[in-house]
């Protein structure tokens, strides 16, 4: 909303015109989103402590040096970041943009699905909140919602395609699939963070990195010239999601002050189901679904460690992890916390890198 405001007055001050570039509102944003959280982050987590009713439920099968160290940890940190997120879009955004209000309701909608889990987690004091296939449910029919909406709102040509990266002509028509590919999307990116999100930092900075990414894939596609000349599918008006993402990376940075070993306090599920989901949307809206799949490398590996322990368990009756996700295999091995974290970003880091050079080497 403060974009139009100085966008009126620009008329009258021509130093306020800055307002009007998309970088400069993606800067003000994160700042703005940082500003937020760092300001409501303590006196939220002494809340919440206080209360003493928001400590987050451990899971009684995992390592014991976990268990001690995270017990009293209070969780709904989410809702400082998506709080913060969604206050900072909305001051800084076009929020007439449809891209930038598919985006929003994405990050709303999973992020009511996980506040719902924790909340019941809390009250049930355990960590099995909603139903896995009510769960599942929630998640299949809003990312049902938010593929129809970018539909609708994508030109008809490009709609149902797929790019390739490191490849300028290799695309795939999806057709009618790409509605159940879109789907898998932001329901796989959802659950791939929030699976990640085990210990202290792990998640939050690989999201950081994730959106840093797609803050320059988004630019780049909503320019003509640089679309052009990378050969990258141009889409009008899709720049202006480098807002949010800006918004997500100020709230995760701030989040991760007070997430940083020890945790003051856990994202929980409102948080990480949300920005998974989100990823996923913005990958979607800007054609590159590969390139969240290389970024966001990490998520992958984490949600896969999950889905082949339990094939394996199920099929053979044995352990391919000592435990899963990946992280709690290491912390089995006998790795320190924050080995297994520093480690994990710099896989992260990686990942993104080898997303980004795909721009180019085509």
């Amino acid at each position: 909303m403060l974009n139009y405001f100085f966008s009126y007055l620009s008329v009258d001050y021509s130093f306020l015109n800055v307002f009007k570039y998309i970088t400069f509102r993606t800067g003000v944003a994160i700042f703005t989103s940082l500003s937020v959280v760092l300001i409501l982050g303590g006196p939220f987590i002494n809340y919440l402590k206080s209360s003493k009713h928001f400590d987050q439920p451990i899971r009684n099968d995992g390592p014991i040096s976990h268990i001690i160290k995270k017990a009293g940890t209070p969780t709904f940190g989410g809702v400082l970041i998506i709080f913060a997120a969604i206050l900072s879009s909305v001051l800084w955004a076009d929020i007439k943009n449809i891209y930038v209000l598919i985006c929003l309701f994405s990050i709303l909608s999973f992020s009511l699905i996980g506040f719902f889990d924790d909340y019941l987690k809390i009250k049930k004091k355990n960590s099995q909140g909603i139903k896995a296939t009510y769960k599942f449910l929630l998640q299949i029919i809003f990312g049902l919602m938010i593929v129809y909406l970018i539909n609708i709102s994508t030109a008809e040509d490009i709609r149902d395609i797929l790019h390739l990266p490191f490849y300028k002509n290799l695309v795939f028509d999806l057709g009618i699939f790409y509605i159940f590919f879109g789907v898998v999307v932001i329901v796989g990116s959802s659950n791939a963070v929030n699976l990640t999100d085990g210990l202290d930092g792990l998640a939050t900075v690989p999201v950081i990195l994730v959106s840093l990414t797609f803050i320059l894939i988004t630019y780049l596609v909503g320019n003509v010239i640089f679309s052009d000349y990378l050969k990258l599918t141009y889409i009008k008006n899709i720049a202006e999601v480098c807002v949010v993402l800006g918004s997500i990376v100020g709230a995760s940075l701030g989040f991760l002050w007070f997430n940083a070993p020890p945790a003051k306090i856990f994202m929980g599920d409102t948080g990480s189901l949300a920005l998974g989901a989100f990823l996923g949307t913005v990958s979607l809206v800007s054609k590159h679904e590969i390139a969240l799949l290389i970024a966001g490398g990490l998520f992958v590996l984490e949600a896969s460690s999950v889905i082949i322990q339990v094939i394996s368990f199920k099929l053979f009756g044995k352990r391919v992890f000592r435990m899963a996700p990946l992280h709690h295999h290491f912390e089995k091995k006998g790795w320190e916390e924050s080995t297994i974290v520093i480690r994990f970003w710099i896989i992260s880091v990686i990942l993104v890198l080898i997303a980004l050079s795909s721009l180019k080497l085509r």
